[in-house]
C-alpha cells in the first residue's frame, strides 16, 4: 500500500495498524495525518512505547499519557485512582484520536490497561472509549522486554507460553484495526541490501545473501574512523565513545542537561532522550544530531564533526557530512498536559557518535556504520541494525552470530495475515467512490469537533503571499519541510514540477535544505544511472543540463538530470 492510500484510510476515522518495512515511511505518514488534523482544529494524542520513539514523533510515552506508569496490571482500585486524576481524565476526555508508535515494543497487558483507562474515563464500552486508535510499528523489529516474575517451579507448570506481542492482547482484538502495510521504500535504494533485508524478514536468509554481507566483513583496525559503530550492549558503546574522546587532544567542554517541571515526567524525558545528561565534547569529536530541525539543516541521525566552539556562546560548531556548518544551540524535549508544558529538559541535540546501541539506532537512517553483531541476543536486533544503512557500500561488519539474521518465528505467520489484511483493505477502499470517501472524512472531522479546510486556500494563499512579499522559494520550502514530495508541492502551488525542482536546488545550495533530505527525490531506477550521469557532468566539465541532455540523446529527462546534479559531489 502507498502512503497516500494509507492517509486516505486514516482520514475516514477507522482504527488502523500502520506497518511496513524500515524506511517505508510510517513516521512520515503519521506526521502527514497529524498535520492534516491540526490544520482542521483537531489535536490528536501522540504517544509511543518508549521515550526514544516519542521524541521522533513529538509525543510522550503511552505510559505517561494514560497514567499507568510502570504498572504491569491494574486492579479496580488502581483503575479508579487513575480515572479520578483530573489531569489524566481531562486529557483522555479531550482526545478523539490516539496514535501509539513503536507498538511492537509494548507487551499485550499494556494495550489492555490503556484500553481500560480510556473506556473507564469516557464511560464507554467501546474499545479505547471510542477513540480512533492508530497502532504504528513493525513486529519484525525489537520486541517487548518480558520479565519473568514466577518462580522456577511455577514456570515449569505453565503449559501455554504467555503472549508477548501487542496483537495478542484482547484489547487489540476489540479495536480490530484495519492493516495498512506500506510497501514503498524510501531509505534503501541498493538492490543487494534490499534482497538481504527481505530475506531476513521472510526467514529465507541463505548463503547467497550471506555472500553479500561477507563482502562487507572487515577487521577492527580497518574500520572507517568517521563511521558510527553499532553494538548490542551499552557497555561496548560507552567504552568506545569514552576511549575515542580521550584520545583527542585539547580540553573537553562539558554541557549539562537542565530540567524543569515534574520530577517523574522529567525523568521519563531523560531516559528517552538520545542526548546524554552530561555531554562531553572536544574539537574533532564525531557527533550525531538527536532531534529534527530541517530549518537549521539537520535531522535525527545527521552525522558531523565538531570544528570549534563559538567564542561568544561557547556552543559547538559542527560540520555535517554534507559540508554544512551549524552552530548547535540547546533544544527542548517537553511533556504537555492540557496544552501546558508540565516538564522540560534542555540539552544540545547531540551525542557522541563513534558508537551507539542498536536499540537507540531504531528510527535513525545512516549513510554508513560499523556493526558488531556477534553478541546479538534478541530476535530482530540484527535486522534493525542492518536496516539503518541506506546502501551495502556503507556497511562495515566486524562479526555476527546466527541470531543476527533471524526474526521472531511467531511474527512470520502473523505478518502474512497483516499483508493479506492490507491487500483486502486496499481493494475495499478502491471500490468506494471519491464523493463517498470525502463524505466519510468530513463526517469524522465533524465528530471530532474539527472543521473542513476551506476550499481554494492553497491557490489564494499563493496570491496573498505574493502581495505580502513572501519569496516563492520560501513557500516551496515550507511545504517541503512538512514532508510533501515534488508532485504534491507542484499540485498545491499550481506550479510545474520542473519549477519546484529548480526551487529545491536553489534552497539546497543556500543551505536551507539538508543534502540528506534529497533521498525523498530518489528512486532505485534513477539511482542506478547516477554513476553514468555524474561521469558525463565531469567529463564535459559543465553543470549545464542541456549539454548533458544532448550527450545522452534525451535518454534522461531534464528533471532526472537536475536531481542527479543535486547529488553530484
Amino acid at each position: 500500500m502507498k502512503q497516500s492510500q494509507a492517509l486516505t484510510i486514516l482520514k475516514t476515522g477507522v482504527n488502523v495498524f500502520l506497518t511496513g518495512e524500515p524506511g517505508s515511511g510510517k513516521t512520515h505518514t503519521i506526521n502527514q495525518y497529524v498535520a492534516y488534523l491540526r490544520e482542521r482544529g483537531v489535536e490528536p494524542a501522540i504517544t509511543a512505547s518508549t521515550g526514544i520513539a516519542a521524541t521522533h514523533i513529538g509525543g510522550t510515552t503511552i505510559h505517561s499519557w494514560s497514567g499507568i506508569g510502570i504498572k504491569r496490571q491494574l486492579d479496580k482500585y488502581q483503575l479508579d485512582e487513575i480515572s479520578s486524576n483530573k489531569y489524566i481524565a481531562e486529557r483522555v476526555h479531550r482526545a478523539k484520536i490516539i496514535i501509539i508508535d513503536e507498538v511492537s515494543m509494548l507487551p499485550p497487558e499494556t494495550i489492555a490497561m490503556v484500553d481500560a483507562v480510556c473506556s473507564e474515563i469516557k464511560r464507554s464500552p467501546e474499545p479505547f472509549g471510542g477513540l480512533q486508535v492508530i497502532f504504528v510499528g513493525d513486529f519484525f523489529q525489537l520486541p517487548p522486554v518480558v520479565r519473568a516474575e514466577a518462580t522456577e517451579g511455577e514456570q515449569t507448570r505453565l503449559e501455554i507460553k504467555p503472549p508477548r506481542f501487542a496483537y495478542d492482547s484482547s484489547a487489540w482484538a476489540r479495536v480490530n484495526p484495519m492493516t495498512c502495510y506500506l510497501t514503498e521504500q524510501h531509505r534503501q535504494d541498493d538492490v543487494d541490501l534490499l534482497s538481504v533485508l527481505s530475506a531476513i524478514r521472510r526467514d529465507v536468509f541463505g548463503d547467497d545473501h550471506l555472500s553479500h554481507l561477507k563482502t562487507r566483513k572487515i577487521e577492527p583496525q580497518a574500520a572507517p574512523k568517521r563511521a558510527p559503530k553499532l553494538f548490542s550492549h551499552n557497555v561496548d558503546v560507552d567504552r568506545v565513545n569514552d576511549e575515542t574522546l580521550a584520545e583527542l587532544a585539547g580540553q573537553a567542554r562539558v554541557f549539562m542537561m537542565s530540567s524543569h517541571g515534574r520530577d517523574k515526567m522529567a525523568e521519563v524525558l531523560k531516559k528517552g532522550c538520545l542526548s546524554p545528561e552530561e555531554l562531553c565534547l572536544k574539537v574533532g569529536a564525531a557527533v550525531m544530531f538527536t532531534k529534527n530541525n530541517s530549518k537549521e539543516g539537520f535531522v535525527n541521525g545527521t552525522l558531523g564533526t565538531v570544528l570549534e566552539f563559538d567564542q561568544k556562546s561557547g556552543y559547538p560548531i559542527v560540520k555535517t557530512r554534507s559540508g554544512q556548518r551549524i552552530e548547535v544551540e540547546p533544544m527542548d524535549w517537553t511533556v504537555e498536559e492540557n496544552g501546558m508544558i508540565r516538564a522540560r529538559i534542555t540539552q544540545l541535540p547531540l551525542r557522541l557518535a563513534w558508537a551507539i546501541t542498536v536499540h537507540k539506532s531504531q528510527g535513525v537512517s545512516l549513510d554508513e556504520a560499523v556493526m558488531d553483531l556477534s553478541d546479538v541476543f534478541e530476535f530482530g536486533q540484527g535486522y534493525v541494525a542492518l536496516s539503518r544503512v541506506r546502501r551495502l557500500s556503507g556497511l562495515y561488519l566486524l562479526g555476527w552470530n546466527e541470531r543476527a539474521f533471524r526474526v521472531h518465528p511467531e511474527v512470520l505467520g502473523e505478518d502474512e495475515v497483516f499483508r493479506l489484511s492490507s491487500s483486502e483493505a486496499e481493494t475495499a477502499f478502491a471500490k468506494i467512490l471519491p464523493v463517498e470517501l470525502e463524505k466519510m472524512q468530513k463526517n469524522f472531522l465533524t465528530a471530532c469537533g474539527g472543521r473542513p479546510k476551506p476550499s481554494g486556500v492553497e491557490k489564494s494563499s499563493a496570491r496573498v503571499n505574493k502581495r505580502k512579499g513572501i519569496n516563492t522559494r520560501d513557500e516551496t520550502l515550507a511545504l517541503w519541510n512538512k514532508g510533501n514530495n515534488i508532485s504534491q508541492i507542484a499540485k498545491e502551488r499550481g506550479l510545474k514540477e520542473q519549477t519546484v525542482l529548480n526551487h529545491i536546488e536553489e534552497l539546497l545550495f543556500k543551505g536551507k535544505i539538508n543534502r540528506e533530505e534529497l533521498a525523498r527525490l530518489l528512486t532505485p531506477a534513477l539511482t542506478r544511472h547516477f554513476p553514468e550521469i555524474h561521469t558525463a557532468f565531469r567529463e564535459l566539465k559543465t553543470d549545464r543540463l542541456s549539454l548533458v541532455f544532448e550527450k545522452f540523446g534525451g535518454a534522461y529527462s531534464y528533471n532526472d538530470l537536475r536531481i542527479a546534479r543535486m547529488t553530484l559531489n
